[in-house]
C-alpha cells in the first residue's frame, strides 16, 4: 500500500502534557536531568534509558543509533558496547557526541552534548559480569558492525563459546568490550506544548558553570 504524502502531512498531536521554565529548573543539569528521567519511569515509559547516540565518523558523515543508558553519576553518563564498533570506530577518531531521550509518554526530550572517554577497566568488569549469561556470550560472538555471512555465522559463534565457556563460573569480560561515559557540556530540556510553541531549556557549560538560556521553539 502506497503512503501518500498527504497522509504523512497529516499526522499531527498538539502537546499538552506539561510546562518547563527557567525559574523552575535545577541549577544543575544533571540533577534536573535525574528528577525527569525519575518522572519517565514512574510515567511507566518503554526503556526510558534507551537513547540515540550520534557520533561523527571518519568520512565526516554523523551515525546514530539507539543505545542503552547504564548508569548516571556527577560527571556523566555511561554506556558499554564493543569498542571495535562503528561508534567505537567513531569515538577513537573524533571523541565528541550527542545523545537524545525522547519520551513521548510525557512529551519530552533532553538532548546531550559533549565529550567521550572510556570507563575504566574495573568499571567495565563490573558491569559485564552484571549481565546475563546469554548477553556475555553474546559480547564474545558478535564481531560487531562487521559484514557477515548469515545468521549461521553468529549461531555457530555462541555455540562455539557456550562450549568454551561451559566451565567457568563467569565468563569473562573480553578486552574488546566495555563501557564510555559521555562528560556533557550542553543540556536541552524540550518540553512539547500547544501550537508546536514549545518550551526548551538549554544549560551551556561556561568557565566550569551551567548558564541557563531560554531557547525560542
Amino acid at each position: 500500500m502506497a503512503i501518500k504524502h498527504k497522509d504523512i502531512a497529516a499526522i499531527r498531536e498538539d502537546y499538552t502534557k506539561g510546562v518547563l521554565s527557567e525559574a523552575e529548573v535545577q541549577s544543575d543539569p544533571l540533577a534536573q536531568f535525574k528528577i525527569w528521567f525519575s518522572q519517565a519511569m514512574d510515567a511507566r515509559v518503554l526503556e526510558p534509558n534507551a537513547m540515540v547516540l550520534s557520533t561523527i565518523s571518519e568520512n565526516k558523515f554523523p551515525s546514530s543509533r539507539i543505545v542503552l543508558l547504564k548508569d548516571l553519576q556527577q560527571n556523566g553518563l555511561s554506556f558499554f558496547t564493543n569498542y571495535q564498533s562503528q561508534k567505537g570506530n567513531d569515538l577513537a577518531y573524533c571523541n565528541r557526541a550527542s545523545v537524545l531521550f525522547f519520551w513521548p509518554e510525557l512529551q519530552r526530550q533532553v538532548r546531550i552534548e559533549g565529550y567521550v572517554d572510556k570507563l575504566s577497566p574495573s568499571d567495565s568488569d563490573e558491569y559485564f559480569i552484571s549481565r546475563p549469561r546469554g548477553s556475555r556470550i553474546g559480547a564474545w560472538s558478535s564481531p560487531q558492525s562487521a559484514v557477515i555471512p548469515d545468521r549461521n555465522f553468529l549461531d555457530e559463534k555462541v555455540e562455539r563459546f557456550t562450549t568454551d565457556f561451559k566451565d567457568n563460573e563467569e565468563v569473562p569480560r573480553p578486552d574488546f568490550w566495555g563501557g564510555y561515559r559521555v562528560n556533557p557540556i550542553k543540556f536541552e530540556f524540550w518540553q512539547g506544548r500547544i501550537s508546536r510553541l514549545h518550551d526548551r531549556i538549554q544549560y551551556t557549560l561556561e568557565n566550569e558553570k551551567w548558564v541557563i538560556n531560554r531557547l525560542a521553539p
